[in-house]
């Protein structure tokens, strides 16, 4: 009874043949005189009705006997479809059909046309859904304060009509109900899931033991105060006895990785182990070199886990108490001592079920604890989708940046400019900067990108003698490591890479950005890349080069120009691709919104938010009840 019409075809009208508009579907009737099969100029079934021809190009022998028995017995064919002008007069190619008697009465209600898929027709899907409607419960889950409150239809008259609509029929307010409904059961079964979860056992982590102190006195810059905000909201969490389910968002270079940092030696403090989990390797090795810097001279010993580690290495690596890493963390023979904290940067690049092997890897069946969790990402989350998508997480947010960040400036070149901005490299680099190259592909591609390997070949030809690194996710691990490392002692003066180097580098002699073929990357994936310069000392930019501009592609052009405010880039780019492309894998398994929008429905949303909290508390059985009749047995997905 929910699945909904895509559409309504109106069959309650029958259409003259003279007066049929052309290009739209109607309904017309006719006698059937004769059916016959006709093989130029292919195989069709060919009938022969009133003033009308009806075209099949695939059909069953079947379709041939019902037309022959048509004629015979004087019934007539009521087809649905848009008439056009034919070498005989008026015609149809495959028309929705039934045969039916003269004057049988025609239909009372609109026709509703269903999402489906191959082998499900629309008569038989048809057919389920009334079944459902005439025997499913149709009972309200809301109270009617709650109704009379916002103002909504009753959930049976909604459903009902929404099926069965009458010619003329407002349906806005049926539409309405159905996306509110969808709403709140999301946010009901986000607050079930944050519920069942809090009531687990955590460690309870020491968040003032020494380590924390010497770090905090030792800092050679003060936190800015949203640093300081989202710290103290974390150790919160880390000094109560259930666990931490906390994503901290922040704009490129906010000083996410300080605040993780100061989490991990609360749980070193604690005796506890930490884990840091990246999802690349490059990003992995950025954090391990970082946390080295900051935690080493503390005594507080690291290790790092990677792909292809030998095993005598590995178990060198696990005795630290702070562990960095890639997928590696979660494969099947990392055992941890004692993990009280596991950090996830970049959360939305892993799936449900990597995020949970971490958290799994932490359980300790003699304590019955579960670590805590901190989950981080770049890509600032907008507001209505922190509201809806990630309401079984507490959010911290670092909404202003360093001081002594500049800001990048940002060019738009076509591609034909190249020549120039090459010029612009040198001088950049005759000055002692050094730059990045970003391309979209490693090899060739049909869309006739330049790619990375072609860019590498042709910017070292033309920038000889500067030096020219190449970067790319096919490397060796050793490989990848040795150059960026080379970059950042500044032995290489331009890195040719593909978006690899979207989050985690940092360089700060790099004040040169160009991104090749810039129209094909995402707004946020732009906004990333943007985020790589403009970290050191000196004035940096970021130059967009672009091919053919067309439709979303100069929308996104033109917004990454105009805008260096993260979040309102990230509620932009909801707007453009939806929320799938911010979720990532994050609710594997579980449905995005079908009926409601988050952009459109701003104001339901917040309504829903609302009325969870107090249905939740004041009526736990129909906010059961509710999630049961919009999720079924998903309502029990753990969200991770």
């Amino acid at each position: 009874m929910l699945h909904l019409p895509l559409r309504y075809e109106d069959e309650t009208v029958l259409t003259p043949l003279e007066a049929a508009p052309p290009g739209t579907p109607v309904l017309v009737e006719a006698h059937v005189k004769r059916a016959e099969v006709a093989f130029r100029p292919r195989r069709q079934l060919v009938v022969h009705a009133e003033r009308l021809v009806l075209r099949f190009f695939n059909f069953y022998g079947s379709q041939l006997k019902q037309f022959e028995r048509a004629a015979e017995t004087g019934r007539v064919v009521r087809a649905f479809g848009e008439v056009r002008s034919g070498f005989l007069g008026a015609e149809m190619a495959h028309p929705r059909y039934r045969i039916v008697d003269p004057g049988e009465p025609l239909a009372q209600s609109l026709t509703p046309i269903y999402p489906t898929t191959a082998g499900l027709s629309q008569a038989e899907l048809r057919a389920r859904i009334t079944q459902a409607l005439e025997t499913e419960s149709l009972d309200d889950t809301l109270p009617s304060e709650l109704r009379e409150r916002l103002q909504l239809a009753g959930f049976r008259e909604s459903v009902t009509l929404l099926h069965r609509p009458q010619p003329g029929d407002d349906l806005e307010p049926a539409w309405r109900r159905v996306r509110f409904d969808e709403l709140l059961a999301q946010q009901l079964s986000m607050r079930f899931a944050y519920r069942r979860r809090r009531a687990r056992a955590a460690p309870v982590l020491e968040v003032n033991g020494p380590l924390l102190k010497a770090f905090l006195e030792r800092l050679p810059f003060r936190l800015t105060r949203a640093q300081t905000r989202v710290m103290n909201e974390v150790l919160k969490d880390l000094r109560e006895a259930h666990p931490m389910q906390r994503l901290l968002q922040g704009d490129v270079g906010s000083g996410k990785t300080i605040v993780a940092a100061i989490a991990c030696l609360a749980a070193v403090d604690s005796g506890a182990q930490a884990a840091v989990m990246a999802p690349t390797e490059i990003l992995a090795e950025q954090h391990w070199r970082k946390f080295g810097e900051w935690l080493a001279p503390l005594g507080v010993r690291l290790g790092y886990l990677r792909g292809g580690l030998r095993e005598k290495d590995k178990k060198a690596m696990l005795a630290g108490r702070v562990l960095v890493g890639t997928h590696a963390l979660i494969q099947g023979d990392v055992e941890f001592a004692r993990l009280g904290l596991a950090v996830v940067d970049e959360q939305h690049r892993f799936g449900v079920e990597q995020r949970l092997a971490l958290r799994k890897k932490g359980d300790a069946t003699a304590s019955g604890t579960v670590p805590h969790q901190l989950m981080m990402s770049a890509t600032p989350i907008p507001r209505t989708l922190a509201m809806t998508y990630y309401a079984d997480l507490d959010v911290s947010t670092i909404d202003e940046l360093p001081p002594g960040r500049r800001p990048v400036r940002t060019k738009l070149l076509s591609d034909k400019r190249r020549p120039e901005v090459l010029a612009r490299i040198r001088e950049a680099c005759a000055e002692g900067q050094q730059a990045y190259w970003v391309c979209p592909v490693i090899e060739e591609s049909k869309a006739g990108l330049r790619t990375a390997l072609e860019t590498y070949e042709k910017v070292s030809a033309e920038l000889k003698p500067l030096s020219v690194g190449l970067l790319h996710g096919r490397l060796p691990a050793a490989e990848k490591a040795a150059i960026m490392q080379a970059f950042q002692e500044n032995r290489i003066k331009v890195l040719v890479a593909t978006t690899v180097v979207e989050v985690g580098v940092d360089v700060p002699n790099a004040s040169l950005m160009v991104i090749e073929s810039a129209e094909r990357f995402g707004l946020s994936q732009l906004h990333q890349l943007r985020g790589r310069v403009g970290r050191g000392a000196r004035e940096s930019a970021c130059i967009l080069l672009y091919g053919e501009l067309a439709g979303l592609a100069r929308e996104r052009l033109k917004t990454i120009y105009e805008c260096a405010d993260g979040f309102e880039i990230a509620r932009q780019d909801l707007q453009l691709r939806g929320p799938g492309e911010f979720l990532g894998e994050r609710q594997s398994g579980a449905p995005l919104l079908r009926f409601a929008d988050l952009e459109r429905d701003r104001d339901l949303v917040e309504a829903a938010v609302v009325a969870a909290a107090r249905l939740i508390d004041e009526d736990a059985a129909a906010a059961r009840a509710h999630v049961a009749r919009w999720l079924g047995s998903r309502q029990e997905l753990t969200h991770a």
